[in-house]
């Protein structure tokens, strides 16, 4: 039996924040004017698992919260109750509690009693109207003790009939009293759960359940060792003769006569779930498809791949020097061994990918809620849900699209009457799409609104002393909302207005390696188009050599490659030296210069030029050699090292030199 139930915390507070999300996901999508019996069920499962759960690891507070919601979700389902909006939107309000609750636990995070309480008391008004006048009081530390209990009786061991009713006597031995409660709150599952503790300090249920007897030992069994239990049974009082036979056996057997003993080598967490879906009918006996492993052992796979191509890579660059006739043999089990372990990395890789389902299932509570704050009315549509990106780039690209989405709401879509009209539906059209292209993923986030207003941008640019005029291109224009502190907004809310941190976003995508693109008609909507690499362990690049120095260029960034001329080659007062690229000026850094380099050629004219591209602006770099193209593997360097400003990180190349990659985001915000 396991005494000490807090290594497996962790498994049900993994497994809660999983059912709380489907939960929330269930209740936004469900019809209220016509629910499904099946979603029904599915969201009063999600509650009755995390409360037997919490009840087993002796989360009194969670358990006690979730009873009452599970209670009013119960009676909702079995058709007592019709679901109204009300119920959705209280029943959401406990969804944030619970999850409080459960942070409180697992990081000590602070609980707002206030906050459980009022919510507690709304559950409790729509369970039952003429209790919820009383406001809740505040959850206790342990349920209340139950009133007298019935005296047991001289019983027969009965088997139910499907449907009916028998009453369990249930003696346990010693047992810790965590383990009572725990046990006490899954045999409340099954049934109507009375007590009876004995002088000795031992505790007795009765229990009044239409389950069988084999069912409640096996829930017993995860508690107590079978053979230590004593189990009887008995008709209710009644219409008793309708619902029960009688089977001939002794008034009290042991439990292990009367079904399996079960080992107590699993986590009573498991227990619980296993309960919890006997109960409300989902199939047993089937395993997961996934196993929980920490991010730190995956982290630890991936280098140890990465540091595994490395070495593929410099062996490649020996046996590239080998007569091919005479170590055929060779070269071919090389060549393998190269397949093999390029499919290893793309298989390691793909364990980081998560589905951006990750970030889209968090926007359809708030899009609800903040378009209900607004008087708006918006039909929130995702594509692309099962379209995977690398976790660590997925949980930095939550904010950005948080704040595209909220400004979406608040100023792309007019009020319901402004849109009728325009002749447009009543309900704004909210989308947001994520798709593969290339080694990228591009996400979009697009309504059908009134669309940015070019005018008033102008305007307010002009009141902010930026440099604009009337001939802009829309597109030109569209990126003054990406200047710091830039907003089109009159009045200040707790809601952004379009422009406000949007600096912010793009320096965020920026870092990522990824562009923003924006388009907008007036009157028909606008459209926010983001590309971000698929991951950032690895990454395509551009090798150029300085001196005896070779670099990595992301060829994400790279637009062209060119030699330059002497007439390309300006001077200009105030901004330093340009080169001009089909009719157009661009800056030229000299990455010997940036970095204290001799270089090969002190001519640029004997130089090679690459030109970069940044959030649609340019600039020239300016090298010795191009070495070629080549996938690498990203090395942090400041973990490693430190951090070095020009530089985003390194890796190792096949003749065991370390080289470092270029930050071209950071070498455009230096020459500004």
């Amino acid at each position: 039996m396991i005494d000490d139930l807090s290594q497996f915390h962790q498994v049900f507070f993994d497994e809660a924040t999983e059912l709380l999300a489907e939960m929330e996901r269930l209740l936004l999508e469900v019809d209220v004017a016509s629910p499904s019996q099946e979603e029904l069920n599915a969201i009063f499962r999600a509650a009755h698992s995390i409360k037997g759960g919490a009840a087993t690891f002796g989360f009194t507070d969670i358990s006690e919260f979730t009873h009452v919601l599970e209670s009013l979700l119960d009676k909702i389902r079995k058709g007592e109750m019709a679901l109204t909006a009300e119920h959705v939107d209280t029943f959401l309000a406990a969804k944030d509690v619970m999850a409080m609750l459960l942070e409180g636990h697992r990081a000590g995070g602070a609980v707002d009693l206030d906050q459980v309480a009022e919510v507690s008391r709304r559950l409790h008004a729509l369970a039952d109207p003429a209790a919820g006048k009383q406001a809740a009081a505040p959850l206790a530390a342990a349920a209340p003790e139950p009133g007298p209990e019935p005296v047991a009786q001289p019983a027969t061991t009965v088997a139910p009939a499907s449907g009916a009713l028998a009453i369990f006597r249930i003696e346990l031995p010693v047992t810790p009293d965590k383990d009572v409660e725990g046990l006490a709150a899954e045999l409340g599952l099954l049934g109507t759960l009375t007590r009876e503790p004995l002088p000795d300090g031992r505790m007795v249920f009765h229990l009044e359940t239409d389950q069988t007897q084999s069912d409640v030992t096996a829930v017993c069994s995860f508690v107590v060792d079978a053979d230590k239990l004593l189990i009887t049974a008995r008709e209710p009082a009644v219409a008793a003769a309708a619902s029960v036979a009688v089977v001939a056996e002794p008034a009290a057997v042991p439990v292990a006569a009367a079904a399996a003993a079960v080992p107590v080598t699993a986590s009573q967490a498991d227990a619980a779930v296993k309960a919890a879906k006997r109960e409300a009918g989902a199939p047993a006996g089937h395993e997961s498809s996934s196993i929980r492993v920490s991010i730190e052992k995956v982290d630890l796979l991936i280098n140890l791949v990465g540091e595994l191509v490395i070495t593929q890579a410099m062996i490649d660059q020996r046996v590239s020097t080998l007569d091919p006739v005479n170590h055929e043999a060779l070269l071919n089990n090389f060549a393998q061994l190269a397949r093999n372990t390029r499919d290893l990395q793309e298989s390691v890789m793909s364990i980081r990918m998560i589905q951006m389902d990750y970030v889209f299932s968090r926007f359809p509570r708030m899009v609800r809620e903040l378009a209900s704050k607004l008087g708006k009315k918006v039909d929130f549509i995702t594509q692309g849900a099962s379209t995977e990106l690398d976790k660590g780039l997925i949980e930095r690209i939550i904010d950005p699209l948080t704040h595209l989405v909220r400004n979406s709401i608040d100023h792309g879509f007019e009020l319901p009457a402004e849109r009728l009209q325009a002749g447009k539906p009543e309900a704004g059209k909210l989308v947001l799409s994520a798709s593969h292209q290339g080694g990228n993923i591009v996400i979009e986030v697009i309504d059908d609104g009134r669309g940015l207003n070019r005018a008033r941008i102008l305007d307010k640019a002009r009141q902010n002393g930026l440099p604009v005029s009337d001939n802009m291109t829309d597109e030109d224009v569209w990126q003054l909302i990406f200047m710091p502190g830039f907003s089109t907004a009159d009045v200040v809310t707790d809601v952004s207005g379009r422009g406000v941190g949007m600096d912010v976003v793009r320096r965020n995508i920026t870092d990522m390696g990824g562009t923003v693109e924006v388009r907008s008609v007036a009157g028909q909507g606008s459209s926010v188009r983001i590309s971000v690499p698929l991951t950032l362990a690895i990454l395509d690049g551009m090798s150029v050599k300085v001196g005896t120095e070779v670099y990595i260029v992301p060829l994400a960034y790279v637009v062209e490659s060119l030699q330059p001329g002497a007439s390309e080659l300006k001077e200009m007062a105030g901004q330093g030296r340009l080169i001009k690229v089909r009719d157009e000026y661009l800056p030229l850094v000299y990455l010997y210069e940036r970095f204290g380099i001799v270089p090969k050629y002190a001519e640029p004219t004997e130089s090679i030029v690459l030109v970069l591209g940044v959030d649609d602006k340019k600039f020239a770099l300016l090298v010795d050699t191009l070495v070629g193209q080549q996938q690498v593997v990203v090395k942090n360097l400041e973990t490693n090292f430190r951090k070095v400003p020009g530089i985003s990180g390194a890796t190792i190349l096949g003749d065991g030199g370390v080289s470092l990659i270029l930050d071209v985001s950071a070498l455009m915000r230096g020459l500004a």
